[in-house]
């Protein structure tokens, strides 16, 4: 048998490695999965890219282990360009941005290369924590979490990186954790990718334009959010905000536009 610790860089995995240490629980090898935009852009922003390396030498000093790094063999590009061939009401067009419900960037980019380490002869080990029962369920006979076995916490595991200088830049800035191009984050995220990486905010406009589907479930695209964080900027928006209030702005401004034109 054969035993593999599963890690995402998030605190609750990283922790379990040293309550895998503590417990003399074994251990083979130490895995995680990356996920790339494209076949030169990485999906991590760049404070968490230097994280990982810096993790990746704690790891191998005091667990003794090389983190492995694997990845899907196609990029979060490539599927977004993808045609649908199933016999399906989208067949014939691209994948565009990933559906909320089963996403395919989740299936095909992460879980299709973790799925590789799900075999009878291997044990996995996950960071799933103590008090986080709603996910208990991933549990099996060869899929365990050592935090659940030893009843370690969530605040637990942030204490044991703190103490071994192994916690995310996530947990220490508004810096979302995960793919920056994710579909699932906050209007904050989406703010501060737009001020700090202008040139991945260019490249998810690009994709807004050629994408049959919106970004957000609720149907609002990329260049919905662009327009708002724009009208910030400028102070042309209230305190309580209200994507009306952004349309207004925009037919005004649009409206300003086409009577310059017609007076030149």
């Amino acid at each position: 048998m054969q035993y593999i610790a599963s890690i995402s860089y998030g605190k609750d995995s990283l922790a379990m490695l040293e309550i895998i240490k503590e417990h003399n629980l074994p251990l083979d090898r130490i895995v995680h999965a990356e996920i790339w935009a494209t076949n030169t852009i990485h999906a991590d922003l760049p404070p968490m890219i230097e994280f990982k390396n810096k993790a990746d030498k704690i790891i191998k000093e005091r667990y003794g282990i090389e983190v492995e790094h694997f990845k899907a063999p196609k990029t979060y590009n490539d599927y977004f360009y993808k045609v649908v061939e199933a016999d399906t009401k989208n067949k014939s067009h691209i994948y565009g941005f990933p559906m909320i419900k089963g996403a395919w960037c989740n299936s095909k980019l992460k879980m299709s290369v973790l799925k590789s380490f799900d075999k009878q002869d291997i044990t996995q080990y996950i960071g799933i924590a103590a008090d986080e029962p709603k996910r208990f369920k991933k549990l099996t006979d060869r899929k365990k979490s050592p935090l659940v076995e030893y009843g370690i916490t969530e605040s637990q595991c942030r204490e044991i990186c703190e103490k071994l200088d192994l916690l995310s830049p996530i947990y220490e800035t508004s810096m979302r954790g995960g793919c920056w191009f994710c579909h699932n984050q906050g209007v904050e995220q989406l703010r501060l990718l737009r001020k700090n990486y202008p040139e991945y905010w260019q490249m998810l406009l690009k994709w807004d334009n050629d994408s049959p589907v919106s970004f957000k479930p609720d149907g609002h695209s990329v260049h919905d959010y662009d327009k708002r964080f724009e009208y910030e900027s400028l102070g042309l928006l209230p305190k309580v905000f209200r994507w009306k209030c952004v349309s207004e702005l925009e037919t005004k401004e649009k409206s300003t536009v086409f009577t310059k034109e017609k007076n030149t």
